[in-house]
């Protein structure tokens, strides 16, 4: 009987350290992706990465598969002069990957305003 049980708290203790690996692998892999997309997004905004309406690149070296989709939107809105603001964006970041056997994604929206010069 006590060998039973014992068997049965070791199996136990074998799921509860597959549950905690998994669980780091999932935390480790969604800060990869959000440090990207927050390295993009500055790079959108500071304009050193160009900006077209839609665009899907591979990013290598990361994660499986990871693929990233651009879009942006053009925003029709008026300032407080109720003048039209031209080359406001929307920009939608999308960037999906492999992990384990499901492919996961996550978003990033933010607003883009051309800096005048």
């Amino acid at each position: 009987m006590a060998v039973a049980i014992f068997a049965l708290s070791v199996l136990a203790l074998a799921a509860c350290v597959e549950n905690l690996i998994n669980a780091q692998t999932m935390k480790d892999e969604d800060e990869k992706v959000r440090r990207f997309l927050a390295s993009r997004m500055a790079e959108i905004q500071a304009g050193a990465v160009p900006l077209s309406d839609s665009a899907t690149e591979e990013i290598k070296d990361s994660l499986p598969q990871m693929k990233l989709k651009t879009t942006r939107t053009q925003l029709k809105r008026k300032n407080e002069k109720e003048q039209d603001l031209f080359g406001l964006y929307a920009v939608n970041l999308q960037l999906s990957w492999l992990s384990g056997n499901s492919e996961v994604q996550r978003d990033l929206v933010f607003y883009v305003y051309p800096r005048q010069r």
